[in-house]
């Protein structure tokens, strides 16, 4: 919605000087820095120049679109004159003018984000000048534009010559900084080359300690992996022959040989389990484990796991639960290394938990994104001050279970650098004497899967599909990507994926897509901006942009250019009319919704939260006098543009009432495509464009 801020009428030459004072005056107080306030005042006397020049009257009108930062600024500059005859040689830089028209277009164009202009011959000129405000201005508000507004009007307009002598001081600021920061660009030059050669040194030594850390740490890996392969063939061996003798393959043993051969297997069984843990520890850290993303149900995966920890249940006063619920999307990361950590938590909480229960649950963030499994016990807690420790190497605490369940002390590091490897994390919450809970969280979908699944575009392998049309999605979310892929990928339609506005900007430059598709809250990026950009140049301008965002600000994204189908509510008893208003809507892309009654139509519009309503006043059962009422007291509709097209004969009192609480009137004698055409101009700024020869995007 574009909030108005003051007016400037064209009549006199002097009348240009004002306007180019009160630009400069309202950017100076909208948070404009001093040399934005001169490309904007800079801009507006130009064009009020021409209006001037060539119409001899016309009007600049400043207004504010937006309702959240950052906030656009409009300058409207109208007039009545002949028109510009050449404007599109003079857009193209192509038109030489003796009066120098052409180079103020085409300059002021160059000082704003946006400039659209429309020119017909003989009946005047239209130049709408745009400028993004900072992100670091406050939101102007009704009040805060009243004050400034307030501000302007106690602030009186300087003459000529004052004018003259604020673009001199204008002038020699600029130049002023032009030579600091040629100075300091000098001095910071001079600091670079001196700063450039200590760190050359600095790096010379980093580099000769990190090699001889990486040999060592080669050294540490490369050793324990020689060694847990070593040992597995002998260990193997001894578990091999235990095995046959406990089978008594060559002949009965005595109970106490018996006896003697079990606690040589349990010592082996123990020692390949240290060995095992080592190898993988090693592997992890000389980078050479591999994640291996593949679709699987946790529902499942805990079936799995029931039964594989099954026989580990040896107490009858321990319950193992397994907690199951139907709302879990499906996962996208390695199903073997999340069980693997499962499997520890389980079995370290069975050896712990003399009694109660252990219950393991799975549950996901509110966002979607990450995954939660916990693994809850009853058993002996722990302290505080160990609650790191036990994550470190090696390290076994001393407890009187502990003393009976003797382990490796490398279950747990092992645990939380597996969830590091699948960009998650482990946590533990514990209390001595009433249990702990182990957490493993990680994401939904795993970066390698992600990169397999959603390969961005922009990339030197980029393969267009002829028979597709190709959609560029700018989401910097990569599950968000996953969605559009998965909705488009049986369509007409190829989804080329961008992470973020400087991948989507390499893609530009290598092919043309039918429309484009916008997050606004793109992480570290001024999208507002890019969007500005996007819609002022010639090469892209024509390219359909459709904002999907949480960002509820509909009339600063259209003013800046972004592409929808604006909703439109048509409430008119008479089918006839509705017919003509529908034909006269032909060539406009919207969504229309009609209706032949006033409650029916209260009813559909707070469903469907309409950006326009054409309403007839005289209906049956619910009037059009009520309907606005209704409009005014809902909470959803308040404020929703409404324009009356009505056949009755208004009286002064009436016409003004009807002034003060919609948008317009219409008389149904008059109605045209021109005059809808301007109502929705004037109502939703920015969200049309009519164009026969533009292509829409094609429809399933």
């Amino acid at each position: 919605m574009s909030h108005s801020i003051i007016n400037v009428a064209l009549k006199y030459e002097d009348d240009v000087v004002a306007a180019r004072q009160r630009a400069r005056q309202i950017a100076s107080l909208i948070g404009f820095e001093a040399q934005d306030q001169t490309r904007i005042a800079t801009a507006v006397s130009e064009i009020a120049r021409n209006a001037f020049r060539y119409a001899k009257n016309g009007m600049v009108e400043f207004l504010v679109e937006g309702e959240t930062s950052p906030q656009v600024l409009l300058i409207r500059v109208t007039d009545s004159g002949p028109g510009i005859v050449d404007l599109k040689r003079i857009l193209e830089g192509r038109y030489q003018s003796q009066t120098g028209m052409g180079l103020g277009i085409v300059g002021a164009k160059r000082l704003m984000d946006q400039c659209e202009i429309e020119s017909v011959s003989g009946q005047g000129t239209r130049v709408l000048l745009k400028k993004v405000l900072p992100t670091r201005a406050r939101p102007l508000a009704v009040k805060e534009l009243s004050s400034l507004v307030d501000h302007l009007i106690q602030t009186p307009a300087q003459n000529a010559q004052e004018e003259l002598r604020q673009q001199n001081h204008e002038l020699l600021r600029a130049l002023d900084e032009l030579r600091l920061r040629q100075d300091e660009l000098v001095r910071m030059n001079q600091e670079l080359e001196d700063t450039n050669r200590g760190v050359v040194a600095l790096y010379a030594e980093l580099d000769e300690k990190a090699d001889h850390l990486r040999r060592a740490d080669h050294m540490k890996t490369r050793f324990l992996s020689n060694m847990s392969h070593e040992f597995r063939t002998p260990l193997s061996s001894i578990l091999a022959l235990s095995a046959l003798l406990l089978d008594r393959a060559d002949g009965e043993l005595t109970p106490e040989q018996d006896k003697q051969v079990r606690f040589v297997r349990k010592a082996a069984e123990s020692l390949l389990e240290l060995v095992n843990d080592l190898l993988d520890l090693a592997k992890i850290e000389a980078g050479k484990v591999d994640v291996r993303p593949v679709e699987f149900e946790i529902k499942t995966m805990f079936s799995a796991l029931r039964g594989m920890l099954k026989p580990l249940l040896t107490s009858t006063s321990v319950n193992l639960l397994f907690e199951e619920s139907d709302d879990l999307p499906t996962m996208y990361t390695d199903e073997g290394k999340v069980s693997q950590i499962l499997r520890n938590f389980i079995s370290n909480a069975l050896k712990f938990t003399e009694r109660g229960e252990i219950r393991v649950k799975a549950s996901i963030d509110a966002d979607r994104r990450d995954i939660t499994i916990a693994v809850a016990d009853t058993g002996i807690g722990i302290k505080p001050e160990d609650q790191t420790r036990i994550f470190e190497e090696f390290t076994q605490l001393d407890s009187p279970i502990q003393r009976k369940v003797k382990g490796t002390g490398l279950g747990l590091p092992l645990c939380k650098k597996l969830a590091l490897l699948l960009g998650g994390q482990v946590t533990v919450e514990s209390q001595v004497g009433i249990g702990s809970v182990f957490t493993l969280t990680i994401p939904l979908y795993h970066e390698k899967a992600m990169d397999k699944m959603l390969k961005p575009a922009g990339g030197a392998d980029l393969v267009l599909d002829p028979v597709r049309i190709p959609v560029l999605i700018v989401e910097d979310h990569p599950e968000t990507r996953l969605i559009y892929d998965k909705f488009l990928r049986n369509s007409r339609y190829q989804p080329l994926l961008s992470g973020g506005l400087r991948e989507a900007r390499r893609l530009l430059r290598q092919v043309r897509p039918a429309a484009i598709i916008l997050d606004l809250l793109l992480s570290g990026e001024d999208s507002w901006q890019w969007l500005a950009h996007m819609k002022a140049n010639e090469a892209t301008r024509d390219i359909p942009i459709l904002i999907v965002t949480t960002v509820e600000d509909r009339g600063k994204a259209f003013m800046l250019g972004a592409d929808d189908r604006p909703r439109i509510m048509i409430i008119d008893d008479e089918e006839s009319f509705r017919y003509i208003l529908r034909k006269c809507l032909g060539n406009i892309r919207c969504e229309i919704t009609e209706s032949g009654d006033g409650m029916e139509g209260i009813r559909i519009c707070r469903e469907i939260m309409p950006d326009l309503i054409f309403l007839d006043l005289n209906m049956p059962g619910r009037s059009g006098w009520q309907f606005l009422q209704d409009v005014a007291a809902s909470e959803k509709l308040a404020g929703t543009p409404v324009v009356i097209v009505t056949s009755q004969a208004l009286s002064p009192d009436a016409r003004a009432l009807l002034e003060q609480s919609t948008r317009g009137i219409v008389m149904k004698n008059e109605l045209s495509e021109d005059i809808v055409w301007r109502v929705i101009g004037e109502t939703i700024p920015g969200a049309l464009q009519r164009n026969p020869e533009r292509q829409e995007l094609p429809m399933n």
